[in-house]
């Protein structure tokens, strides 16, 4: 690739000819403010705040013009400033001019300290009533439930409209009305539930203000802690443990598992569980569903559930395809099934005197957790569900120093997983955690190697090929659902044959999930979240002794003491479940 030499703020720089002011800048070390700006998402130099004035376009000619530098394309010789009294007065005016129209009640938000806004406005040392001070009333749409979301402080940059379009699809949320009544909502403004919203979070993971948040569901968890008639069991999901370190001031990627462990203890769980256990039963199950409709001509390509937000996308917008979809409940709906049965059975505890916790890096797990599919007898899998920040939040409500917190292990019956548990969390893992018990269920062979490095990375669309014992299985994986609609449009049509497809409905997998931490749009812009998040999975998974489900002491333990076999009549009666096909409104 060609590439130009840029002076910025008198540093010159070698970039790729197709690069951008904000790129180049951020290869000279230089950050320029942004609220609007998501690399290859929303491109559209709104919020004013990354001005830049171009002092030569390169082109031999003297220039003073100012541009939005996430738009500005860089032309060789070009010089740029960056950080003028001008610059910095205009943008402390842009500001200023957002919190005339922001409602502040920044000591109760739930962003407080973890805003884009506040942190911009500390830094430009704006007067917070310049302009007079903001007189709105909280417009708040709580209907979904999954989040809420407040449009007194929307600062219409247009994130999660871009983001529910461009990544997810759905396009649920878009632009209404014009002028200074212009605001985010659905079509005729209805409530977010009576959309076709698929509970993914991506919005909430990119507002950069408290406009979008979760549904806080800490003060349930805490009530339960409280109640001495209740025993209270927790499980964190495989990403959870590569992610809640970021909320407390550590580096992206950092696997905190057994600090995590050892926090849930001092927040007061009668018990800590692991997902990843459940994730290998889903493995088991999901194999042997996959085995059967190999051998008796099922529908095919099987497509993984693990993911809700996956599952209610294919239930509103493919409907024709839900017979496609494994009848294996999520990995969550299984730790509740077996908490509340074998379990509950071992220790002698009745079902009704349990609360079942999980913390999940997603918010569509609160609509999962809510599916009367999910349970028996009207009580359900799951009571509640939390995010890694919720659980974060709660760390911090209960004073753990969480950085000087030992690492401790899970509880034995449901604590034990094998590394295949652990990639759950990364687009790719559930396919490859599938693929190593397969492939020996069916060879009756070991693995030449557990690594189906075919399957791992970020790409749109991932596929590879391979034998089981001389039966030829062609498998796909995505993440994000437009990357999913492209996929499922090409199988309807012929033009893709596969066996085997795992789908995310977060683009990166679990990893990058509505519920994980927030990082601020310049380390969305310039780090591959992603992919540095599912290296503290792929790390664990590479260090564990044990690494294939169906070799997981407690797993054999749980056939042989409860469930019999894979696929049984009993698995299915626990770990199994149906769908619905859902109306687009």
């Amino acid at each position: 690739m060609s590439t130009v030499k840029v002076t910025i703020n008198g540093v010159t720089v070698e970039v790729p000819e197709n690069s951008t002011v904000l790129e180049a800048a951020q290869a000279a070390g230089i950050r320029i403010p942004t609220l609007c700006y998501l690399k290859d998402i929303n491109a559209i130099g709104a919020c004013r705040m990354c001005l830049c004035e171009i002092t030569n376009d390169g082109r031999g000619r003297p220039a003073r013009a100012w541009a939005a530098a996430c738009v500005q394309p860089v032309s060789d010789g070009m010089e740029v400033q960056t950080n003028t009294p001008k610059l910095r007065q205009a943008r402390k005016r842009t500001l200023e001019l957002m919190l005339s129209n922001h409602r502040m009640d920044c000591l109760s938000c739930n962003r407080s300290t973890d805003c884009e806004l506040q942190t911009l406005c500390r830094e430009y040392d704006v007067d917070q009533k310049k302009y007079g001070a903001c007189t709105r009333e909280p417009d708040i749409d709580d209907s979904a439930i999954h989040l809420i979301r407040d449009n007194s402080k929307c600062i219409l940059c247009r994130r999660c409209v871009a983001v529910c379009q461009k990544n997810q699809f759905v396009g649920v949320i878009g632009t209404n009305e014009r002028g200074y009544d212009t605001h985010v909502g659905s079509a005729f403004d209805m409530p977010l539930a009576n959309t076709a919203c698929i509970n993914c979070g991506q919005c909430i993971s990119v507002c950069p203000t408290g406009a979008l948040t979760e549904r806080d569901d800490t003060d349930k968890v805490w009530k339960a802690l409280a109640d001495p008639t209740k025993h209270v069991v927790v499980a964190p999901a495989p990403s959870v443990r590569a992610q809640l370190g970021e909320s407390f001031g550590m580096p992206i990627g950092t696997n905190v598992e057994g600090k995590m462990i050892a926090a849930l203890r001092r927040l007061g769980f009668d018990k800590v569980f692991d997902v990843d256990n459940a994730a290998d039963v889903t493995i088991m199950e999901e194999g042997t569903e996959l085995i059967s409709r190999l051998k008796n001509g099922g529908k095919l390509p099987m497509i993984t559930s693990c993911s809700p937000g996956w599952v209610k996308f294919c239930e509103t917008y493919y409907p024709d395809m839900i017979e496609n979809l494994s009848s294996c409940k999520s990995p969550q709906g299984m730790f509740g099934a077996l908490a509340k049965s074998y379990y509950a059975e071992k220790a002698g505890i009745d079902p009704a005197d349990m609360v079942v916790v999980s913390i999940m890096p997603c918010t569509a797990k609160k609509f999962e957790a809510a599916r009367p599919e999910l349970g028996r007898n009207g009580v359900p899998d799951i009571d509640i569900s939390i995010t890694t920040r919720e659980l974060a939040k709660m760390i911090k409500q209960s004073g753990i120093i969480f950085t000087d917190l030992p690492d401790e292990e899970c509880d034995p019956f449901l604590g034990i997983a094998s590394g295949a548990g652990h990639i759950f969390g990364a687009t790719g893992g559930v396919m490859e955690a599938a693929l190593r018990t397969v492939y020996e269920v069916v060879t009756g062979k070991e693995c030449p190697s557990v690594d189906f490095k075919e399957v791992r990375g970020t790409e749109a669309i991932k596929e590879a090929e391979y034998d089981l014992g001389g039966t030829k299985v062609k498998v796909a994986v995505t993440s994000g659902l437009a990357n999913a609609a492209k996929l499922l449009d090409m199988i309807k049509s012929g033009e893709k044959d596969y066996q085997f497809v795992e789908v995310m409905c977060c683009p990166g997998g679990c990893v990058n999930g509505g519920g994980q931490p927030h990082q601020p749009g310049y380390v969305h812009n310039f780090t591959d979240l992603r992919a540095d998040r599912a290296k503290a999975l792929y790390s664990e998974d590479a260090n564990m002794p044990l690494r294939k489900s169906h070799e997981n002491p407690e797993v054999k333990a749980i056939y042989a003491e409860y469930l019999g076999e894979p696929n049984s009549h009993k698995a299915h009666e626990l770990l199994h479940t149906t769908y619905t096909a859902r109306k687009i409104h």
